[in-house]
């Protein structure tokens, strides 16, 4: 009995010897535990913070130069204007005027402002252009005829086709369809606000008219470009392949959307309250089915009838930036798609050049579509790579349509284009301010940006719609070299 007290009372020392080692041991993990989640935490914050620096630099990266700065400026700058070489080619000058308006000759001096000689030899002229702006207002007074016919009584009045309107008496004086077609390229194409856009007119005419003036003269020429849009609006609709895209506006201080859809020789934009397909319907209608590039937003796809090209620059453009922030494992995936959709622009060019036939063309496109359906195939552990994929998986079939459709834009840069300066308008004087500001804004903008892209100067063709009694379509003429 004693052996086995003896025995029994070890094992006890033994086990509570183990058991003060354990809660050693477990006091230490504990402590271990308590240490990893500090140098977690800390490591987490370190992670935010680096990332915010991250995104701050890169949108500091694009910014302009004014009011944000990109740096400090360069201790050694180069110097400015053109370069020195044959390498810049020929430089150019002011062409000759096809018209001259007046005619100054400039004799020779009476002596040398020399040495005060009278006698010259070797005599010749040679010809100076100066182009200048006449700053001057011109001032039409029509004495209209108003009498009663005898027959019905009515009031009738004469009218002479320069006048725009037939209101008289407190609304006789008038600003002519020259200055309001000027007006309207400063304020709806520049994005001059309305008070600098009348100082414009002010300093450089001497032409005196308010904001609130301006403000309903530029409403009148929406009304009379009304039927224009609306004929820019099916030519759009009727074009093989049209450009989408949108971005932020205000009217009334409250969110709507600007978009924009652009064919190859026609833009029309709409100012619309929501950011949906029914919104995209009042541009490109339901039944368009012709081929649609825009940047990936869903709602464009709700269009069945229409095939689809996905911007391939928007794509580019994000794993360059994942590549840019990924870990060495990480931006193996965004480097393969950045890769197979750079061939496929490769592809492109080539093609165009001749450098490949429609055989050989068709079989790399096929191609590339088997590398990336065999990328998307597999498995990602990475957030981002999982929302990349995710993404590429819905535009599988949407990557390399312009490869089907030659001539086809791979990007919505034209898009992109059409809404930068909206943008720069938005900046300047945020929107509009109630929604028949924003139909104007949308009608004009169409008009202006349509005869930009057909190379048309549009003031004398909105100053001859102003003098029309009834609006009427302008003829809008692509000219031989149109801008895009």
């Amino acid at each position: 009995m004693k052996v086995f007290d003896s025995g029994a009372r070890e094992r006890i020392k033994k086990l509570e010897k183990e058991n003060k080692n354990l809660r050693r041991e477990i006091k230490g993990l504990v402590r271990e535990k308590e240490r990893v989640e500090k140098q977690r935490e800390r490591l987490r914050e370190e992670r935010d913070r680096l990332k915010q620096e991250l995104s701050k630099a890169r949108r500091a990266g694009k910014r302009q130069a004014a009011p944000f700065s990109k740096g400090e400026p360069q201790k050694a700058p180069k110097r400015p204007g053109r370069k020195a070489g044959p390498g810049y080619g020929r430089k150019a000058n002011r062409k000759i005027p096809k018209k001259v308006d007046e005619e100054i000759r400039v004799p020779l001096p009476g002596n040398c402002p020399q040495c005060g000689g009278g006698d010259f030899v070797d005599c010749h002229e040679k010809d100076q252009y100066q182009t200048e702006i006449v700053r001057k207002t011109r001032v039409t007074r029509f004495r209209v005829g108003i009498g009663n016919c005898v027959q019905c009584g009515i009031r009738v009045q004469g009218r002479h086709p320069k006048q725009t309107s037939d209101a008289l008496g407190a609304a006789s004086s008038q600003v002519g369809p020259e200055a309001i077609s000027l007006a309207t390229v400063l304020n709806k194409q520049l994005g001059i606000p309305m008070g600098k856009t009348t100082s414009v007119l002010e300093q450089g005419f001497g032409l005196s008219i308010t904001p609130g003036g301006l403000s309903q003269a530029l409403a009148r020429v929406g009304q009379k470009c009304e039927p224009t849009y609306d004929s820019l609006v099916q030519e759009v609709r009727a074009s093989p392949w049209v450009t989408m895209d949108e971005t932020g506006w205000k009217v009334g201080g409250y969110k709507w959307w600007l978009w924009v859809a652009v064919s190859e020789q026609t833009t029309v934009y709409g100012i619309l309250p929501g950011r949906g397909y029914e919104e995209a319907l009042t541009l490109v209608g339901a039944d368009f089915d012709g081929v649609l590039v825009h940047d990936g937003w869903r709602p464009y796809y709700r269009f069945e009838s229409a095939f689809h090209q996905s911007c391939n620059r928007h794509l580019i453009n994000r794993c360059n930036g994942m590549i840019d922030v990924a870990s060495p494992g990480g931006k193996v995936f965004p480097s393969h798609v950045n890769q197979i959709l750079c061939t496929g622009l490769d592809l492109r060019d080539r093609f165009a050049e001749g450098a490949i036939s429609q055989h050989g063309l068709a079989v790399a496109t096929g191609r590339l579509k088997s590398q990336m359906k065999e990328l998307l195939d597999r498995k990602y552990r990475l957030p981002d790579n999982i929302r990349l994929a995710k993404h590429l998986t819905h535009e599988y079939d949407y990557l390399f349509t312009y490869l089907k459709f030659h001539g086809l834009e791979a990007t919505n840069w034209r898009g992109e284009q059409a809404i930068r300066p909206a943008v720069t308008t938005r900046k300047v004087w945020g929107g509009n301010r109630t929604n028949n500001g924003a139909r104007t804004q949308e009608v004009t903008a169409s008009v202006l940006r349509t005869s930009h892209q057909r190379g048309i100067q549009p003031v004398p063709l909105i100053a001859d719609l102003l003098r029309s009694p009834q609006p009427y379509v302008l003829q809008l003429v692509p000219q031989n070299s149109s801008p895009n």
